[in-house]
């Protein structure tokens, strides 16, 4: 079984943060790259689980893997699409069961969500940071399924400490930075 996999599948927390974090300190996740389009996704769509929004976590999880292998890297700095927002916005498209023919609010809503996320991480700039932009979908997600579900996941004062690995952090301007 795939380990990031097998990791959500154990998981009790109903914490986005937590679970992000221990997927992103998984041995062999790097700092960078494409594999976030899967992790963000995942910890957001586990911690969904875990509040008790009913669905088969196991197959999900195997879909948010296929669809996040479709998307490159990169896609940030040359779509203009970051694919933390993509990650939890087909988690909440796979949780909804919605496609590109359904009419209903799910369908607008998963568009929302991705629209809030890209916002959130346009206003925080570049250069790229996949740990800070997952950070930062997991944050927004939080907020969005509280305001449009009623659904309280847990969140915390989530503070970073991946800086010294990543050559581009921000900083201080990073509202997350926790190194010193």
């Amino acid at each position: 079984m795939n380990p990031i996999k097998a990791l959500c599948l154990s998981e009790k927390s109903r914490n986005p943060y937590e679970i992000l974090y221990k997927l992103m300190r998984m041995e062999g996740i790097p700092m960078h790259g494409p594999i976030h389009h899967f992790l963000d996704g995942a910890a957001f769509m586990t911690a969904m689980h875990n509040a008790g929004v009913d669905f088969d976590l196991e197959t999900k999880l195997d879909d948010l893997s296929e669809r996040s292998s479709m998307m490159p890297g990169a896609t940030c700095g040359k779509w203009g699409m970051c694919g933390s927002a993509s990650s939890v916005g087909a988690a909440l498209a796979i949780i909804h069961e919605t496609g590109p023919l359904s009419e209903n609010e799910f369908y607008k809503d998963n568009l929302r969500l991705v629209s809030a996320v890209l916002g959130k991480i346009g206003e925080l700039g570049g250069p790229r940071c996949c740990k800070r932009n997952g950070f930062t979908a997991i944050e927004t997600a939080v907020e969005f399924v509280k305001e449009y579900y009623g659904i309280e996941l847990e969140s915390s004062n989530f503070l970073c400490d991946f800086s010294k690995m990543n050559q581009q952090c921000i900083g201080r301007k990073c509202p997350f930075h926790g190194d010193e």
